[in-house]
């Protein structure tokens, strides 16, 4: 019995030491090369655009516009409401076009900056768009959702540059709240 506990307390201890050896021998991971321009305003881009940022519709349930944890904003799901306070809704596939689909992702995400700079007080806060997943409304044969989703990512790089590139997930949905035609959310990397 003696032999087997001075066994394993050997392993326990020789086990830690290669750890230890293996993190020392690992090499250093670069920190990421920042090529990002300090003048970029994607304020006075959105003005370059024309697109005017509005109040933040309030949540239909029992959520909230956006979380923030750290550096991050989690942005809750945001659909297609126009400035009539209309949705655009139905299928893309059938009641929309792609082009159509595509606007409405472009609204949605002008309607998100909005929450974001509802958040932040000012979009120059910004220091990455991370990740987005569009959800698209569209028939079960429809297969151009990034097409669609497009229309979103394509807006933040027109507003935040290199900041504006992310991660993303395009898919599709059988049906959406309200029948609206896209709903997107995304998490954001902020400054303090």
């Amino acid at each position: 019995m003696k032999y087997i506990v001075s066994l394993l307390a050997f392993m326990v201890l020789f086990s830690c030491d290669t750890s230890a050896e293996k993190e020392q021998a690992a090499p250093a991971v670069p920190a990421e090369e920042t090529t990002l321009d300090p003048d970029y305003n994607p304020e006075e881009k959105l003005g370059e655009l024309g697109i005017e940022l509005s109040t933040p519709s309030s949540p239909i349930a029992n959520y909230v516009n956006a979380v923030r944890v750290g550096n991050l904003i989690f942005l809750s799901g945001k659909g297609p409401l126009k400035p009539d306070g209309k949705n655009i809704t139905g299928k893309v596939g059938e009641d929309l076009t792609i082009e159509e689909g595509y606007e409405a992702a472009r609204i949605t995400g002008i309607n998100q900056l909005s929450v974001l700079k509802a958040e932040l007080g000012n979009l120059n806060k910004v220091k990455r768009i991370v990740k987005v997943k569009g959800m698209v409304n569209c028939t079960p044969d429809f297969g151009d959702q990034p097409k669609v989703v497009n229309g979103y990512s394509d807006l933040m790089v027109a507003v935040f540059g290199e900041r504006g590139k992310h991660a993303r997930a395009a898919v599709g949905m059988g049906s959406l709240p309200g029948n609206i035609a896209i709903e997107v959310d995304m998490v954001v990397e902020v400054s303090d």
